[in-house]
């Protein structure tokens, strides 16, 4: 018996939503890289028009679809002057008070970060503390994972970066 039929044979009922975000860019010497609002250190870097955090993109992505409210171009256009070299940390807190006036609350997030260099093994809790603090949930409702595209395509030969998102949310009062 699924969940909700049990939930609701109790007379208990809740909603979740479901949502999956994604993101590429490319890589170029000279810019910072940044990762779900941390410097990492690099000789090359993200290249947008905003700030290049790709995981911030895709997470950004995910909890607007589980909100079934687009995509982060719709909210945050790349031909808007106030977006160009925004940080994207910034329009996450955007999104955190979309969650925050909606019906909905974080229940968790995976992530998966695809990089060939540099390792990203000494900063994933710097990365999962920050994006905790600014959604303001548990580091421990947060998973980071990272790994390398094992030299194949342009991610694999570091020209880009690509970012996968994942989130579940649940209703407030369910």
């Amino acid at each position: 018996m699924q969940k909700t039929a049990i939930f609701s044979s109790l007379g208990l009922m809740f909603n979740m939503r479901i949502g999956f975000g994604k993101d590429i860019h490319c890589l170029k010497e000279g810019i910072e890289l940044i990762i779900g609002g941390v410097k990492i250190p690099s000789k090359i870097g993200s290249y947008s028009y905003s700030d290049g955090d790709a995981l911030t993109h895709a997470l950004i992505d995910s909890l607007l679809g589980a909100l079934a409210l687009n995509d982060i171009g719709e909210h945050f256009k790349d031909n808007d002057i106030k977006n160009y070299k925004r940080s994207s940390i910034e329009m996450l807190k955007e999104v955190k008070k979309m969650i925050d006036n909606s019906n909905y609350k974080i229940s968790n997030i995976d992530t998966y970060i695809c990089l060939e260099s540099p390792s990203l093994k000494e900063y994933k809790v710097q990365i999962q503390n920050k994006l905790s603090e600014v959604l303001k949930i548990s580091p421990s409702q947060i998973s980071i994972k990272a790994g390398t595209n094992e030299k194949m395509g342009e991610v694999g030969n570091s020209k880009a970066i690509e970012c996968y998102a994942i989130c579940l949310l649940e209703e407030k009062n369910g």
